[in-house]
């Protein structure tokens, strides 16, 4: 991870595919194209690897959970569970649609703790997202008989977890919609971009059309074309899924190097004093983009993560203070800094964030350390991180 460490000829075939038919954009232009339809192809191959029905492009992550979101039906006053570790997509995505991020703590596997979201659960709850940071995934058995107890909707924000699996399932497949990233800096990319996946027919063509001003795209006359539900402009260009259709071929080969290149590092850690892994559930297969360990203190997380950037071990993240990926540094959430007002609505029912016991997350995250896996790497840089790496977390414990 990321994808673009290895951009080569494929990449450029696909993308001078679309360059020569001049046709960018994903929709229309039938005889101008030459039979080349990027999107369209990209889709249908993350329908074969994800082992659903619908795959639909759009065009970022975020807009994945947005457009998800839209086809869930989550609105005005809806509550929509989600974790306190994840990306500011996940809440500012709620409020795109008018409804209520509900923070709730994570365990072991720094992602959704079932018994948190069980308590966190009104008459408004509406969604539980699961959001498999950092390559794995939450406890999705319980979280889905939550679910389907309440009557309520999984969404898997699957942005950083693409290649891994659940019970044999894809990650985002075994939720109601599942929600992909193809960043620049994700596992697979294609320079921004994302997608939706989902086996609900109904919840597909509602994807499809709000993500384009609503177009019901029946027939191959755009100006002739119904616009059955309001709707905006979510499009991934043909350039953008050009690059993704090569990478996604690469995608098994990807995850081979990351898990070889993540095998020698954790065993290398495995042998030493006070060191302890992420919990990845049972039946779980992550997909190695990162390595996630635990030191027993947050003092000692803080020194070691210093003690990494000293022996020239980049790439390696404390979370914690992290204000991407924290609630503790979301600002624009607990202080409500928005250039658009929001409303009443949404303001009277966000929690009072200093109010709010966030221990349990403290305790987890605050003793993790989140080390990137490379896809460029030889094997011989790879032996020489695990050795600097050793002698790092040595000098802090010894």
């Amino acid at each position: 991870m990321p994808g673009f460490e290895l951009f080569g000829e494929k990449e450029k075939a696909q993308v001078n595919d679309v360059l020569d038919s001049g046709v960018l954009m994903r929709y229309g232009f039938d005889g101008m194209r030459n039979g080349h339809w990027k999107a369209k192809e990209l889709e249908k191959a993350l329908e074969n690897r994800m082992q659903v029905n619908h795959a639909h492009l759009l065009s970022s992550g975020t807009a994945a959970l947005t457009v998800a979101l839209a086809c869930a039906k989550v609105g005005a006053g809806d509550e929509v569970i989600i974790p306190t570790f994840t990306f500011v997509a996940s809440f500012e995505a709620v409020l795109s649609v008018g409804a209520i991020p509900v923070l709730v703590d994570v365990d072991d596997t720094l992602t959704l703790d079932p018994k948190a979201v069980e308590k966190a659960i009104t008459t408004k709850t509406k969604v539980v997202m699961p959001v498999h940071m950092c390559g794995s995934m939450a406890d999705l058995a319980a979280l889905k008989a939550i679910c389907d107890q309440h009557d309520l909707l999984m969404v898997e924000d699957s942005c950083q977890a693409i290649g891994g699996s659940y019970e044999g399932k894809p990650l985002g497949s075994y939720g109601d919609l599942g929600c992909f990233s193809f960043d620049y800096v994700k596992t697979i990319t294609c320079g921004e971009g994302g997608a939706l996946i989902t086996n609900n027919e109904e919840f597909y063509t509602t994807a499809h059309q709000f993500s384009d001003h609503g177009h019901d795209h029946i027939g191959n006359d755009r100006g002739a074309e119904n616009h059955p539900i309001l709707g905006y402009n979510y499009r991934i260009s043909e350039l953008h899924a050009a690059v993704g259709l090569a990478q996604i071929d690469r995608l098994d080969s990807f995850i081979d190097i990351q898990k070889k290149n993540y095998t020698i590092l954790r065993s290398a850690l495995d042998v030493l004093p006070g060191v302890a892994f992420r919990r990845v559930p049972e039946n779980g297969v992550e997909n190695y983009s990162f390595l996630n360990f635990y030191m027993p203190t947050e003092e000692l997380a803080r020194n070691v993560i210093s003690a990494l950037s000293e022996n020239g071990v980049d790439a390696c993240f404390y979370w914690y203070d992290n204000n991407w990926h924290y609630y503790k540094k979301w600002s624009h959430l607990k202080n409500l800094n928005s250039l658009s007002p929001l409303s009443d609505q949404i303001k009277n029912g966000l929690t009072d964030f200093s109010k709010s016991n966030f221990s349990q997350s403290d305790h987890w995250v605050g003793r993790n350390i989140s080390c990137l896996i490379k896809l460029g790497w030889t094997e011989e840089e790879v032996k020489q991180r695990a050795e600097n790496m050793i002698n790092a977390i040595k000098s802090v414990i010894n």
